[in-house]
């Protein structure tokens, strides 16, 4: 059964081909610029990457590109786009609506445009997606797979915020939480590592990328997560606040002469790393300036101190952790990030060896034999998460 995945943003789309017989990928993918020019980059695995500035005004044309490639003589991965049995789609926010990954119909495509206010930024963009895929496969099955599912096991102490229940009920204001693909697949993936059923195993699961969560895992089910209502909550992240005071808006609203809107703008592309290093969001560059530039510096540490800060206020939460998992882009390459937040956690009996810990990018065990937390890093497949669900999805 060959399944396409898509992850559709506002002007790109990245796209994998699964044979889920054997879990082996079979093609992946990035459209860029789209309604501005349009970029395919293409790689059909065992063939070499192809690059092409191509006309995509709109989702249904690169949809359209991306197919005639995967059945392209030279670039494809198939004879055939019939090939295609299912369509698997990254849905960022199913809200309370969605606890699983849903078959796609007009009901649940209602039900995700009408969490849109949840998170406006990224569900019209995955619904734009869903739309050019049934426009250019008809007949062809759609699953969404949603950010916020696997951490609708969170209890109330959790997710509630203290602020007027009111606005509970009425407008549904509570914690989500996101990377819930990721944070499955790595505290699944940890457990097997481990040698031990998930049931019996309490992790936290750290994914730092550029968007950045925490989350607690016990017994499998996700119990206590850093991000929100929005992104915007939790972690420092490389443009993004995280947790401050909820006065600092109207403070800087008077002060600056903004609206609300500017101010949310500030802490979601103009915060984070960007903002206290004045350097870059991208952790590489400013571990190269740390040396020179001490805003860089305290930058990565006030990351690092964040991370830890998490992890302990959920060992606490589980009363007691088995591992801590790094995963995502920073979490599985960015060793002194690693190193750091580890500095913290020796009264958690974690205790890592330097030499494991400067490998990248790979699954491993950085933890000195005797340490009695366990610390993995477990590269994310979060598109493989969603092709697993689909394949379920339709039996």
């Amino acid at each position: 059964m060959y399944v396409l995945v898509i992850n559709a943003g506002s002007s790109s789309l990245k796209y994998q081909l699964l044979d889920m017989s054997n879990e082996n990928l079979l093609a992946k993918g990035l459209c860029e610029r789209i309604g501005i020019d349009g970029r395919l980059v293409h790689e059909t695995t065992g063939k070499p990457k192809h690059t092409v500035d191509t006309a995509m005004p709109d989702h249904g044309a690169a949809i359209a590109i991306v197919l005639d490639t995967l059945v392209d003589a030279e670039l494809g991965a198939i004879g055939s786009k019939d090939e295609i049995k299912a369509v698997g789609h990254r849905v960022v926010h199913g809200g309370e609506t969605f606890t699983n990954s849903a078959l796609i119909t007009d009901e649940v495509f209602a039900a995700i445009d009408k969490n849109s206010e949840l998170a406006p930024l990224h569900n019209p963009a995955n619904l734009t997606g869903i739309k050019a895929c049934q426009q250019n496969m008809p007949g062809v099955p759609n699953v969404a797979v949603f950010d916020t599912a696997f951490h609708q096991t969170m209890p109330a102490k959790a997710y509630l915020y203290p602020i007027p229940y009111e606005m509970y009920d009425k407008h549904k204001i509570r914690k989500y939480g996101f990377h819930g693909t990721s944070h499955k697949f790595v505290s699944a993936r940890a457990a097997e590592m481990l040698g031990k059923p998930a049931k019996d195993l309490k992790i936290v699961t750290c994914h730092l990328g550029n968007g950045a969560s925490v989350c607690a895992v016990d017994g499998g089910i996700s119990v206590d997560t850093s991000m929100g209502l929005t992104p915007l909550e939790g972690l420092a992240m490389g443009t993004r606040s995280g947790d401050l005071d909820p006065a600092v808006i109207p403070f800087i609203m008077e002060k600056e002469n903004l609206t609300a809107q500017q101010v949310l703008d500030m802490f979601n592309k103009k915060s984070g790393m960007l903002g206290l290093s004045g350097v870059s969001s991208d952790f590489r560059d400013l571990a190269d300036a740390m040396d020179t530039n001490p805003r860089a510096k305290d930058a990565l540490d006030i990351f690092a101190y964040r991370v830890a800060g998490y992890i302990g206020r959920y060992a606490a939460g589980m009363n007691g952790i088995d591992a801590v998992v790094f995963t995502a882009g920073i979490g599985e390459n960015d060793t002194y990030i690693r190193e750091k937040v580890c500095e913290y956690l020796t009264w958690l009996g974690v205790d890592i060896d330097l030499e494991k810990n400067s490998k990248r990018g790979q699954a491993l065990d950085v933890s000195k034999p005797s340490a009695k937390t366990r610390v993995l890093v477990v590269p994310t497949n979060e598109e493989l998460v969603i092709a697993r669900d689909t394949k379920s999805i339709l039996g």
